[in-house]
């Protein structure tokens, strides 16, 4: 597989509309968490997202084949949210509990209870931690990213990557811990 590269060069080079309809299919979920992880906001996450897209569709920049086509498209994006931080020196966050509930129906009410309390308590520690460190969790567990990959959209060294991750689990641990957090067997 060629994470989206031959979709990107149908549609750059042959004009194929579908090749950038799956491209915006396969990654704009993505995509927008990532960027929200950079920017604290969803809906600028979003727009941000919309406007990398839109930067592929007009302007077609060419992929130097240094990594892969995900990374290339996440870099763009984290340049545009760079781009954007710069602009609007203000943030506003969006509160966790105004994001969807994405779990299933079928589970067990009280499980998903847990499993939702859970992952609320997750991100408000994640949304403490320095921006740098929210970052590097996203890529790494959220978006399956390797540590070169990584290394290649936040532009450091894949040591220094390696470094960031120690200390974001670290900080993330002591987060936790504070807060309370348990660590329980279902």
């Amino acid at each position: 597989m060629d994470n989206g590269a031959s979709s990107y060069r149908r549609f750059r080079d042959d004009g194929d509309e579908s090749g950038l309809v799956e491209i915006i299919r396969d990654y704009k979920d993505g995509l927008i968490l990532y960027l929200n992880s950079f920017v604290g906001n969803i809906r600028t996450a979003e727009e941000l997202a919309e406007d990398t897209f839109v930067l592929l569709g007009i302007k077609k920049p060419k992929d130097k084949g240094n990594g892969s086509f995900k990374t290339w498209l996440y870099t763009i994006g984290r340049n545009g949210a760079i781009d954007y931080l710069r602009r609007n020196f203000k943030r506003t966050e969006l509160s966790i509990d105004d994001c969807p509930d994405l779990m299933s129906e079928e589970q067990e009410l009280e499980l998903s209870y847990i499993q939702k309390e859970r992952k609320i308590i997750v991100h408000r520690a994640i949304k403490k931690l320095k921006s740098e460190y929210r970052q590097i969790l996203w890529l790494i567990y959220f978006e399956d990213f390797s540590n070169k990959e990584a290394a290649a959209v936040m532009k450091k060294s894949v040591h220094n990557i390696e470094t960031l991750v120690y200390r974001a689990r670290k900080s993330l641990k002591s987060q936790l811990e504070m807060e309370g957090f348990q660590y329980e067997e279902l």
